[in-house]
C-alpha cells in the first residue's frame, strides 16, 4: 500500500521505521509537527519521526494544523492508500480523514476504550493497573472512539515506569500496527465497535499533576512517581525550591508525618499517609541527578523540616 505515515515523537519510530522496512508497503510521505525550538539557544529541531524521514529520504510535511488547505491538496496529490497515526499530535478533521481509502489508522497505547487521550500509559500506572498494552483502531473525530481492528497486551512489572513500559509497547505495538495494514490490504481485517463499558481518559499529564501529595498512601506516591518518570517529573518543594525525585521504594515502615524527612546512613525516608517510601535520586535545580544520601549530606535537613 501507499502509506502516509503521521507520527511526532520517539516513542512512533519503532512503528515508522517497521513501515520504511516493509516489503510490502510504500511510505511516500510523513506528516509531523513543526521544527520546535530547543535548548537554551532556541534553535529549531526536527522532530524525532521527521528526523528519520529526513535520513530515510522520506519528503515531510509539517503543517501547522492538519485542516490547512495548503496540506489537504498535498496529501491529496500522494494519493495514500492508507495513513497510520502514532502520536502525531495534531486534530485530524473531516477533510483530512476522507482522503486514504482504507483510512487513518491509529495506534494508541493502551487497551480500549480504557484509558482513550493524550497520556494512556501514565494512567495505567498511576491508577495501579497489572495490565495494558495497544491498540490499532480506525481513526474517527471522536476521542479515540473509533472500531479497533486489533490489540496486543502489556504486563506493568512492579518497579515499572512510563518509560520503561512505554518503550515496550512501542515495540509491540509497531508490530501490531504492520500487521494491521497487512490485513487491511488483504481483505481480511474488519474493525470492531468499542464497547460502551470500560471507557476511561486519559488527559496529558502537567507539570503541576506530578507534585508528590505526601498526605496520599505510600503505593499511591509511589505510583505517581513512576507515572511521571522521566516527563514530565516528579517534583516536590524544600525550602522553597523545587526538588525532581526518581522512582521511590515503598518500606512499609511507619513513624513519620507526611513530607517529613529521615536521613540514614544509607537512606533518606519520606512520610506519607501510610508508610514511609525511601527516595531514590534526587535533582535540585540547576544540577544533575544524583543519590538522596548524597543530597541530603550537602543539605543537612534540620529536625522537623520537610517537603512540600
Amino acid at each position: 500500500m501507499r502509506i502516509v505515515f503521521a507520527g511526532t515523537p520517539e516513542p512512533a519510530l519503532p512503528s515508522l521505521q517497521r513501515l520504511l522496512d516493509s516489503a510490502r508497503h510504500d511510505v511516500v510521505a510523513v506528516v509531523t509537527r513543526p521544527d520546535a525550538p530547543v535548548g537554551r539557544s532556541r534553535t529549531p529541531q526536527r522532530s524525532p519521526v521527521g528526523a528519520l524521514a529526513d535520513a530515510a529520504g522520506v519528503p515531510v510535511l509539517t503543517p501547522q494544523k492538519a485542516s490547512e488547505p495548503a496540506f489537504l491538496d498535498a496529501l491529496r496529490d500522494l494519493a495514500p492508500d492508507c495513513c497510520p497515526v502514532v502520536a502525531y499530535g495534531n486534530l485530524l478533521r473531516r477533510e483530512a480523514l476522507d482522503v486514504p481509502r482504507h483510512g487513518w489508522v491509529n495506534l494508541h497505547f493502551s487497551l480500549l476504550p480504557a484509558w482513550r487521550g493524550a497520556a494512556p500509559v501514565q494512567a495505567a500506572v498511576r491508577a495501579g493497573d497489572e495490565i495494558t498494552g495497544a491498540s490499532t483502531f480506525l481513526l474517527e473525530e471522536g476521542m479515540d472512539t473509533g472500531p479497533v481492528f486489533g490489540t496486543v497486551t502489556e504486563e506493568i512489572g512492579r518497579h515499572d515506569t512510563s518509560g520503561t513500559l512505554l518503550e515496550r509497547l512501542a515495540t509491540s505495538g509497531a508490530a501490531l500496527l504492520e500487521h494491521t495494514l497487512d490485513g487491511l490490504e488483504d481483505g481480511e481485517l474488519v474493525p470492531v465497535p468499542q464497547p460502551a463499558d470500560g471507557v476511561s481518559y486519559a488527559p496529558k499529564v502537567t507539570v503541576d499533576d506530578a507534585r508528590v501529595p505526601w498526605d496520599h498512601p505510600a503505593p499511591a506516591v509511589d505510583r505517581l512517581v513512576r507515572s511521571v518518570t522521566p516527563a514530565p517529573g516528579a517534583w516536590t518543594t524544600f525550602r522553597d525550591a523545587r526538588l525532581k525525585l526518581g522512582p521511590v521504594l515503598t518500606t512499609g515502615e511507619a513513624g513519620l508525618d507526611p513530607g517529613a524527612i529521615r536521613v540514614e546512613r544509607t537512606r533518606v525516608l519520606v512520610g506519607t499517609a501510610t508508610a514511609t517510601v525511601a527516595l531514590g535520586d534526587v535533582q535540585p535545580g540547576g544540577k544533575r541527578p544524583m543519590p538522596a544520601v548524597d543530597w541530603a549530606r550537602g543539605v543537612r535537613p534540620e529536625a522537623g523540616e520537610r517537603f512540600a
